[in-house]
């Protein structure tokens, strides 16, 4: 039993509510190391007197006054990211997008200009154009897998960021950190890199040059599409600032979500191993079927940065792209006919989600900007699970038949049309 609470008892003399609250809100003294971080769900943290609440709230010594401030349950989360990411410091968030909006907002400021890979999360997009760009930050979009075109671009017009994805949603497309890194930092840009489709076991963007890397932790870090939460990592200096940031926009991630996430992280290696191993496989199959026009998949040779992905990578990982026949009456018909994939949007949890950026992830581009940025109308975008592979093969197989169906439908005249009578010019 743990020991009694070391707080003096009331006096008598208290009334009822007073002895109530006192007692119900005192926690108890545990000498022994728990095996789990503790949820911390109190908003408010009492010190010892005014000066050592000053100094905690205003940063002027460690510890905890309000939870938009911090939360123990939450630092623990960030130092553990800090680890794995092989950075000085770590900052948690409400969702990734929020983490994305910190670390932008911590280093931008009206008039300057960011480099941004042509391949990238549509909601990053849209944060860039629609938010940034009304507060006078321009964005310009590249290959980033032409590094010519980039080093051209930074040495064009001053660039505050670069901004790129390690494995581009929806596309696959694979960035060379190393080379980015350094012609980012030669024309004096520093390099974000959202690292969600790798995650941390496939990839560590700072240890291979990057300044901050953003991932949303709802994805395979959290791994059970039960929480949000969004990470940045970076050197001490600058995760300083997006705490500012963090603190003045109220992006604060609930003490539960860092629990969950938490509980994720101490398994995404095993996780990770799986959802790679099933998706190599699943992708090679996919290569030898009619109904698929590519696969896109960084462990297969076929992939364009596949010598890239090989170095950067120990294994292909979870995500994968296809295109099948039928264009965007294929994709949906291919997604209809499923019936082991969860039908919702998300990506790296222990569920296999098959998504059509078209009409989900990347609604918000118009059918000419879904073109520069790579994405067919009939892609698919799949975050292979945990599921048996066999059971998923048989579940595609389907899924291919639906689209190759929906190519021949689309092929047929209608009936009712082609057999309609002729009627004589002027009728």
């Amino acid at each position: 039993m743990g020991q009694p609470a070391t707080n003096p008892p009331d006096r008598p003399s208290r009334g009822f509510s007073t002895r109530a609250i006192r007692a119900a809100t005192t926690a108890p003294v545990v000498d022994q190391r728990p095996n789990s971080v503790p949820l911390y769900l109190s908003a408010t943290f009492s010190a010892a007197d005014a000066e050592e609440l000053g100094a905690i709230a205003t940063g002027a010594r460690p510890g905890y006054a309000y939870a938009r401030l911090d939360n123990p349950t939450g630092a623990a989360l960030a130092q553990a990211i800090a680890t794995i990411e092989g950075a000085e410091a770590a900052r948690v968030f409400a969702s990734g997008m929020a983490a994305i909006h910190a670390a932008l907002a911590s280093v931008l400021r009206a008039g300057d200009r960011v480099l941004a890979t042509t391949a990238i999360y549509g909601s990053t997009r849209s944060l860039l154009a629609n938010q940034f760009g009304r507060l006078g930050v321009s964005t310009t979009f590249v290959d980033a897998t032409d590094l010519a075109a980039v080093e051209t671009e930074l040495a064009a017009v001053p660039t505050s960021v670069l901004y790129v994805e390690t494995i581009s949603n929806p596309t696959i497309v694979v960035a060379d950190i190393v080379a980015l890194a350094g012609i980012a930092h030669a024309h004096g840009a520093l390099l974000i890199v959202d690292n969600t489709f790798a995650s941390p076991y496939l990839c560590r963007p700072i240890e291979l040059g990057a300044d901050l890397v953003v991932e949303s932790a709802t994805k395979f870090i959290g791994g059970h599409s039960d929480v949000l939460a969004g990470v940045v990592a970076g050197s001490r200096q600058l995760i300083d600032a997006i705490r500012l940031v963090e603190i003045d926009t109220g992006g604060t991630l609930s003490p539960l979500s860092a629990f969950l996430v938490l509980r994720g992280l101490t398994t995404l290696a095993v996780r990770m191993e799986r959802h790679a191993a099933t998706a190599r496989v699943l992708a090679a199959w996919l290569e030898t079927e009619p109904a698929v026009l590519r696969v896109i998949y960084p462990g297969l040779p076929s992939h364009p940065q596949h010598a890239l992905a090989a170095r950067q990578f120990p294994i292909g990982g979870g995500m994968l792209a296809f295109e099948v026949v039928g264009g965007r009456a294929g994709g949906g018909a291919f997604i209809d006919a499923l019936t082991i994939p969860e039908l919702t949007a998300s990506l790296g949890s222990i569920h296999t989600i098959v998504a059509h950026p078209p009409t989900t992830t990347h609604r918000q581009l118009s059918d000419l900007e879904l073109k520069h940025a790579g994405i067919a109308a009939g892609l698919l975008r799949c975050s292979v699970g945990l599921e048996d592979l066999e059971d998923l093969r048989l579940d595609f197989a389907g899924g291919l038949a639906a689209a190759a169906a929906a190519l021949a439908a689309e092929a047929t005249p209608d009936s009712s049309v082609a057999g309609a009578d002729v009627l004589p010019v002027g009728a």
